[in-house]
């Protein structure tokens, strides 16, 4: 018989490594995907989430350099995902807002891969998947949720 922490060290790497080939799934199923790199996106993601960052606050979110935000933000502004605005206390300092297009981008991209998922659970799952998936969630949700 399995001890309670072997086995839940097998737990966490199975869940790891379904949750990992998921999101692959979930980004190949999204043809928006190609028009941002991963840091890019993520930094959509974050201006959607907090708005009116400054360069060096997404840096450190991002864990990059300021140089490299600095030149994924010029990219960004560039395509017209997001707008710089000058400090209204301090005129060194640039804020950095997602712009209209920036958002549709997400829209997109989180429609398109919902719509995949939906699909893939009607084509694959039994109603009782269905219900254990649907039960899972609040555990889930606990584990992204912890320090």
């Amino acid at each position: 018989m399995i001890s309670p922490p072997a086995d839940t060290l097998h737990l966490a790497t199975e869940l790891r490594t379904t949750v990992t080939r998921l999101v692959k799934k979930l980004r190949a199923h999204s043809p928006s995907r190609e028009q941002l790199s991963l840091t890019e996106r993520s930094v959509v993601r974050l201006l959607d989430q907090h708005p009116h960052l400054l360069p060096s606050e997404l840096a450190a979110l991002e864990k990059v350099t300021t140089q490299a935000m600095s030149q994924i933000l010029g990219r960004l502004a560039a395509r017209g995902y997001v707008t710089r605005q000058p400090s209204a206390t301090d005129g060194r300092k640039v804020h950095v807002a997602i712009a209209a297009a920036g958002r549709q981008l997400l829209q997109t991209a989180r429609q398109e891969r919902d719509e995949w998922l939906h699909g893939a659970l009607q084509v694959s799952c039994s109603v009782a998947e269905l219900a254990a998936l649907r039960a899972a969630l609040p555990v889930l949700n606990k584990l992204v949720d912890s320090e």
